[in-house]
């Protein structure tokens, strides 16, 4: 007769930390196995605590791990960065594991180095991964480590591409036996925390960054003002993109609108896939130059207003 006794399962939190652009988000999408956090080249784009939920089933059992996706920590001057630096820090409270993502090209020492004192502060078990292992030199990359392991005491140090997936599993494995036993806080089948509204603010924010590089500065946002199910099964989403001044506006309309046009034809079709259905996306743009002291936009945004 079968075996009929339920394997163990396990649940945690572990605080993804970095400096900016160090390549968190891909990192957690890599570990859930599908995209859950946006990613783009331009610094902080992650503003919200997004969580990606990732499985692993191992020898100690299936387990569940709740990837809170922090922005990166900076030294925040605008009150929008001082609310992204306080989610960061506040998504870390009650982590079971804390892992310390490091761009060993860039580096960013000047924001690295005052992590590393407010991480030696915190009793939870500390990871080191060293990502861009597919891009950066060897030698240079364990001097890294060691240096940093002097510093503080890692439980673990991983050399991960978070762009190809090298060695992510390895770490996936040593993270699972970290988190205690107990029940799954989400569904089997649940990869995030985030609405669909969200997720569809997120995507377009995405495509902004991504279609405007550095003719976009960092001082936009995207709004949801309508998400509408229709009867056909298909989704209705209409979206108010937020820029500070006129020029900007007119960049994101491009000419004839062109685009406005083609951003939300990207943003439509992943958005489709992600959602497995139809979706009729409507965009517009409005000038606001006060709009990062709206304390209703931070809410949206999953953002606390600090002062």
């Amino acid at each position: 007769m079968a075996d009929e006794t339920p394997r163990k399962t396990r649940c945690g939190v572990v605080a993804v930390l970095g400096a900016p652009n160090a390549g968190k988000s891909t990192l957690v999408n890599q570990l859930v196995g599908q995209k859950v956090a946006i990613t783009s080249a331009k610094a902080q784009t992650t503003r919200a605590r997004m969580m990606g939920i990732a499985l692993h089933a191992g020898p100690a059992g299936e387990t569940q791990m709740i990837l809170v996706d922090t922005p990166g920590i900076f030294a925040p001057r605008r009150r929008l960065d001082r609310a992204m630096v306080s989610a960061a820090w506040e998504g870390a409270q009650d982590a079971d594991a804390l892992l310390l993502l490091v761009d060993p090209i860039k580096q960013r020492r000047h924001e690295l180095e005052p992590l590393i004192e407010q991480i030696a502060k915190r009793s939870e078990r500390r990871i080191l991964v060293l990502n861009k292992v597919d891009r950066a030199k060897k030698e240079p990359l364990l001097a890294l480590a060691q240096d940093l392991s002097a510093k503080l005491d890692f439980a673990e140090v991983f050399f991960v591409s978070a762009l190809t997936g090298d060695g992510v599993p390895e770490m996936k494995d040593a993270l699972a036996a970290m988190m205690p036993e107990g029940p799954w806080m989400y569904p089997e089948d649940q990869v995030s925390d985030a609405s669909e509204r969200l997720l569809a603010a997120e995507i377009t924010r995405e495509q902004l960054y991504q279609q405007l590089h550095e003719e976009l500065p960092y001082d936009s946002a995207v709004r949801s003002e309508k998400y509408v199910e229709r009867d056909d099964g298909s989704v209705e989403i209409h979206q108010q993109i937020v820029v500070m001044r006129d020029n900007q506006r007119a960049i994101v309309l491009g000419k004839g609108g062109s685009r406005i046009k083609a951003i939300g034809q990207a943003a439509r079709e992943e958005l489709s896939q992600l959602l497995g259905r139809k979706v009729h996306l409507f965009l517009h743009v409005k000038t606001d130059e006060r709009w990062s002291d709206d304390k209703e936009m931070f809410e949206e945004m999953g953002l606390d207003w600090v002062r």
